[in-house]
């Protein structure tokens, strides 16, 4: 995945596709995603952008997603663009290490990080994440395997984990 590192004074453009756990609004510009959100509609007063006035990275963008859900797709390979200090940076892209259909803590997210005492500080960050599952902050669970904190609902974390686990081992393996 391309890490595109500044999205100042570029035109932002926003798109809605469907998947199966709620409508994905999808922001960005025509070089790189900055936001992924999972919402339950397609309301908004945002310009949403048609289908055919896509730029080339949306329409990459949504190919992925769509395969992400259809189970063929373990990673993204969209660019992407999202802005943060760079402590926030050392998190997400940590996030972006954590394989497909495997779980880390937040504690063990602080300690590869080399600073273990940051484990608040890695689980707010976790929370600011702008790019739903393209940076997978759905894969960091508590420390005792709880399913803690998802701005999109515990359920959706729930769903996206057990569709990772089915995709990767297939309908033998369990998560939760």
């Amino acid at each position: 995945m391309e890490i595109i590192t500044t999205i100042n004074d570029m035109e932002q453009y926003y798109y809605f596709t469907p998947t199966p756990v709620g409508s994905l609004l999808i922001i960005g510009t025509n070089k790189a995603i900055n936001a992924l959100s999972i919402r339950d509609n397609d309301k908004t007063d945002l310009p949403v952008l048609s289908k055919t006035e896509l730029p080339d990275v949306f329409v990459q963008c949504v190919a992925e997603m769509d395969a992400y859900f259809a189970g063929s797709q373990k990673g993204f390979t969209f660019p992407i663009a999202q802005e943060g200090t760079p402590f926030q940076q050392s998190v997400w892209d940590r996030l972006l290490t954590i394989p497909y259909g495997q779980t880390t803590t937040y504690l063990q997210l602080a300690k590869d990080l080399n600073n273990p005492k940051a484990i608040r500080a890695v689980g707010s960050t976790n929370g600011r994440n702008q790019l739903w599952v393209a940076v997978p902050c759905h894969r960091v669970i508590g420390s005792n395997g709880t399913l803690t904190g998802y701005a999109g609902g515990i359920w959706r974390k729930k769903w996206l984990l057990e569709h990772e686990t089915k995709h990767r081992f297939g309908s033998q393996g369990q998560l939760f």
